[in-house]
């Protein structure tokens, strides 16, 4: 058995979001969200008594730099519970050394799945979550012709290996296909929609993440293209996005995502009070931010069915635990360690915020695999 390392001051959980990365404005929200749900923890009394302790140290922008603070964390610290990374290639970088120090990560955001580790817990969307809504939104309502936009690092190039087959399995037609690297010119930026105005798709389905989707849409709305009603499609464009492109460059492009902010339900609207109470009106709340908060309440649901506060008890705890997020009700999948999350469509409306076009009927169970699908003869309500 691995302990949790509870100190004098209480139970410590590591925060490894950065602020200087790409993606930086998300993980802002994801680390506020962190903040307020285990403040929430805590004012609940903590882990039958015991409070947790955030402990943070600074991260840069290279998937390195994340390693060397979950190592600081674990090691100069005595973490063992870790909420955080955003990218695919910071996870992959952090995942050896949480395995090694037998700690718990858990990993708040979408991405490619085909992974697991006993070691980490994922509470972002699995391919099945959010490439089959949004895939099966283009086809009825834009057309079969697509043309896929990516940053060349992993997430990237395995999302757009999932969807091509998905188009293909319904006789769709990929015209192209073009990855930037982070932090692109704007002469690629350039040549890409150039190559755009030529190929004419029905959409644009971007894996352009962080900073370099604000330049994307940006570029995007100088074409001909944008003007006759051709959208971007993406799973990792959020509300911090919007915000930073403007409402005027982000109207009528689609999202797929188990959470918007928009969604009108008690606890959603709970959740976005709290989170502008705490941080600012202007703290933009994104899908990731929510999976951020519900995931440090789900551990400590099962640390405080626990008899000892070990990595093993709570894992094993996890399987049974369930919690009222601002999404629905959200439970974790002990045979992948995903989440059953609500598969949700949106487009961004004229006011900046997305608007939820379409909602599963009840949480879906997580396929990382994509071992069972099927993008043909489905309804909206069962995504």
């Amino acid at each position: 058995m691995h302990s949790l390392n509870r100190n004098r001051d209480g139970l410590p959980v590591g925060l490894l979001f950065s602020d200087s990365s790409p993606t930086a404005a998300v993980e802002a929200t994801q680390a506020a969200a962190t903040e307020l749900a285990i403040s929430e923890v805590n004012e609940a009394g903590g882990i039958n008594g015991v409070p947790l302790v955030p402990v943070r140290v600074p991260v840069g922008p290279r998937p390195a730099d994340y390693l060397r603070a979950a190592e600081a964390l674990c090691d100069q610290f005595g973490v063992r519970t870790l909420f955080g990374t955003h990218m695919s290639n910071s996870r992959k970088a952090v995942l050896p050394l949480i395995e090694g120090r037998q700690a718990l990560l858990f990993y708040p955001t979408l991405y490619e799945g085909f992974e697991f580790s006993k070691n980490c817990i994922y509470t972002g969307a699995a391919p099945n979550q959010n490439c089959l809504p949004i895939a099966r939104h283009l086809l009825r309502h834009y057309g079969p012709r697509g043309y896929f936009i990516g940053n060349n690092y992993i997430y990237a190039h395995e999302s757009n290996r999932i969807m091509r087959d998905l188009f293909e399995q319904a006789d769709g037609e990929i015209l192209g296909e073009d990855y930037l690297p982070i932090g692109a010119s704007d002469a690629a930026l350039a040549a890409v929609m150039a190559k755009l105005e030529q190929a004419q798709p029905d959409f644009i389905y971007s894996t352009v993440v962080g900073s370099d989707t604000i330049r994307l849409y940006q570029a995007f709305a100088r074409t001909s293209l944008r003007a006759r009603g051709v959208t971007i499609a993406s799973l990792a464009t959020n509300e911090s996005d919007l915000a930073r492109m403007g409402a005027d460059v982000a109207e009528g492009c689609i999202a797929a995502a188990p959470y918007f902010a928009t969604l009108d339900t008690p606890a959603s609207r709970q959740f976005v009070a709290a989170m502008q109470a705490r941080f600012g009106a202007e703290m933009p709340i994104t899908s990731g931010a929510e999976a951020a908060y519900f995931q440090v309440h789900l551990f400590a649901a099962a640390a405080r069915a626990c008899g000892a506060l070990t990595v093993e008890q709570v894992r094993e705890a996890l399987w049974g635990v369930t919690f009222d997020a601002p999404e629905g009700p959200v439970r974790l999948d002990a045979a992948t360690h995903h989440s059953y999350l609500w598969p949700r469509v949106a487009r961004a409306a004229s006011d900046g915020q997305f608007q939820v076009l379409e909602t599963a009927a009840e949480p879906v169970r997580p396929e990382p695999y994509m071992v069972e699908h099927c993008i043909e003869d489905r309804t909206p309500e069962d995504v």
